[in-house]
């Protein structure tokens, strides 16, 4: 009788090992972390949007320009104000001047290098303004600290109020993350760039003075002074440390003086004493 012969069931195929909970968090993990630099940078963008917005402009952001460009005004720089609070624009400020205008910045109101600097601009204010141009300074300053900038000093001319730094980041003078490079802009009324350079505050004197013609330049005796405003802030701490430096000294000298006054007296006592210890004896 012939063997039957049976047919073996293939082995089953094992399921595929469920992924690692463990693995699968660390990897929804990673891909989910933030890097912090960028929630800053970020968060700083957001609130400078949001403060631009809030003010009727756009986000500051500081660009490059350069001496010979044609910018279009509509729109460059957003919105300012004088420091009477009215708002203005680029655009609007060129269409008024007979030949263009020309923008100084300054860091702050009021401090020396900035005083400076204004008191320059006053006092050459008929010779830069003699072609026609307008002078304004330009800085992130307050109406009320602006004005009172402008009626301390009698300066003739408007001073425009940037809080946002949205006209200053626009042509080229914004610090990185905040604060103003002191310069000088001048722009004619074609939109063309004349000049645009940092400088310090006689300097940007000069750059106009150029530009109209006058090839006097702001004299030795003035442009000294202006060096020493600039260095007048750090003078006043050396000068401070200084005095501590001589009050430490004189204090130093006046004790050694006390003590050898004192032995002085110790040594008579003692001489006393030894003439009236022999006496005695």
């Amino acid at each position: 009788m012939p063997v039957e012969l049976r047919k073996r069931k293939a082995p089953a195929v094992p399921a595929p090992a469920p992924p690692s909970k463990k693995k699968s968090e660390s990897a929804k993990s990673a891909a989910g972390a933030k890097d912090p630099a960028k929630d800053v940078k970020d968060s700083d963008n957001k609130k400078e949007t949001k403060t631009a917005a809030a003010n009727g402009t756009t986000a500051p952001t500081t660009t490059k320009v350069a001496v010979g460009d044609v910018i279009d005004l509509d729109g460059f720089g957003g919105d300012v104000e004088t420091q009477d609070g009215e708002k203005t624009t680029l655009k609007k400020l060129v269409d008024e001047s007979k030949s263009g205008i020309v923008l100084f910045t300054y860091p702050k109101a009021s401090t020396p290098g900035c005083t400076t600097q204004a008191c320059l601009f006053r006092d050459t204010y008929t010779a830069l303004t003699s072609t026609g141009l307008s002078i304004y300074g330009l800085s992130t300053d307050s109406p009320k600290a602006n004005t009172t900038f402008k009626t301390k000093q009698n300066l003739p001319y408007t001073l425009l109020c940037d809080p946002s730094a949205s006209l200053i980041g626009a042509i080229g003078f914004k610090k990185s993350p905040k604060g103003t490079t002191r310069g000088v802009f001048v722009i004619d009324k074609d939109g063309k760039i004349l000049a645009a350079e940092p400088g310090g505050p006689a300097a940007t004197v000069e750059v106009v003075k150029k530009l109209v013609g006058d090839d006097d330049v702001v004299d030795e005796k003035t442009a000294k002074e202006a060096e020493a405003a600039e260095a007048e802030a750090g003078e006043t701490e050396g000068a401070k440390d200084q005095v501590e430096v001589d009050r430490s000294a004189s204090t130093t000298d006046e004790k050694k003086k006390e003590d050898e006054a004192m032995a002085d007296v110790a040594a008579d006592v003692a001489d006393t004493a030894a003439k009236v210890d022999d006496e005695n004896e």
